[in-house]
């Protein structure tokens, strides 16, 4: 069903949280609840939140990061395994999930024991907004999984820009109840007044653009330059188009502190029906979160595994190339964001801990 999208926005006083950027105020930890956020699964198999053992005590860890279809879950399936079958003391079952807003409740409600978010929606728990404002416990960051920079595109013909998009384009920038649909809400925010908002899955965009159900549909680039299987299948079915947000408004959105921009060659990319030179678009750095009760020797017991294996995870998929080298695994902390003292610890012992990361108490 779409809905009508007015982009009269409040643009709130956010502060950009990846690596380097200024510090705010610690997190909150009071009572509250979430509202529905369009997840009608099973929740996971977390035990705490309801005065049980802490999350992880009993070696088993449920990871969840985005919709089955995804590379971040394809992901999260080999470092599942990868853990699971070198530990005698951890076992992590991967699950799919409905976006990063969802993960932040599960975890905090004990459903799921690790799950990953992006800076936007750190940023807004860190802040208390909504809808973060009454946490019952406070997340506390793992390790960094990848950076994804996040654009829109379309299949009709003669667009090359955001502010083709009119008050009658149905428009989906990303499913609904994620933290990365709200971002890219409010930087389309600046370029168009209005339009019909509708939520497709990502592997579904592509025959609603065929059906002429979906006029713009988000895409992403995994660490900026490789395309998820999801973007390639987009392009073998419809002449996908690559939109650019004009100058003036790319101007604004590197000045919002909300937003980081990143530019993009786009020399490199091929079968596309248009892609701009360079693609200046929104970014995300995606980390994992755990509970700040998670059991402690879980948490480090996974980490230590998966570091033990962390040459071996590109051999299943390239996407986690990255994390052969030991300064990925905290690239683009969010600033004032406590890590769970056994990564601490853990970074610490590998020499990756900085003095501008903030330990969480025990």
């Amino acid at each position: 069903m779409r809905e009508k999208l007015s982009h009269d926005v409040d643009r709130r006083s956010f502060l950009k949280h990846t690596a380097g950027a200024a510090g705010a105020a610690g997190l909150t930890a009071i009572a509250g609840c979430f509202g529905d956020t369009g997840d009608g699964g099973d929740g996971g198999g977390g035990d705490g939140g309801d005065g049980g053992s802490a999350p992880g005590a009993d070696g088993e860890m449920v990871m969840k990061t985005a919709s089955e279809t995804t590379a971040a879950y394809s992901m999260s399936q080999v470092i599942a395994s990868a853990v699971s079958q070198n530990s005698d003391e951890v076992t992590v079952n991967a699950r799919p999930s409905q976006g990063t807003n969802r993960n932040v409740a599960e975890v905090t409600q004990g459903k799921t024991e690790i799950a990953y978010v992006q800076n936007w929606t750190a940023n807004k728990i860190r802040e208390g907004e909504d809808p973060f404002g009454d946490l019952d416990y406070q997340p506390y960051q793992v390790f960094h999984l990848y950076d994804l920079a996040w654009f829109m595109a379309s299949a009709n013909d003669g667009w090359t820009s955001v502010s083709d998009i009119g008050a009658d384009s149905a428009v989906s920038p990303t499913p609904r109840g994620s933290g990365t649909a709200e971002m890219l809400e409010y930087a389309l925010g600046f370029a168009v007044d209005d339009y019909e908002r509708t939520s497709i899955g990502y592997s579904d965009q592509a025959s609603a653009m065929s059906e002429g159900r979906l006029d713009a549909g988000a895409g992403t680039y995994v660490n900026l330059s490789i395309e998820p299987g999801w973007l390639q299948q987009m392009k073998s079915t419809v002449d996908l188009r690559v939109l650019d947000f004009p100058d003036e408004v790319v101007s604004e959105l590197e000045d919002d502190p909300a937003i980081v921009v990143s530019d993009i060659d786009m020399s490199d990319f091929e079968d596309y029906g248009y892609t701009p030179d360079t693609l200046s678009t929104p970014t995300l750095a995606y980390n994992f979160i755990v509970r700040e009760d998670h059991d402690y020797d879980t948490l480090y017991n996974f980490l230590t595994t998966l570091w033990e294996q962390r040459e071996g995870l590109q051999e299943e998929t390239g996407l986690l190339a990255p994390l052969a080298e030991g300064d990925a695994w905290v690239k683009n902390a969010y600033s004032d964001f406590p890590f769970h003292p056994a990564a601490a610890d853990f970074y610490e012992e590998q020499g990756l801990w900085s003095d501008e990361f903030v330990r969480g108490e025990e």
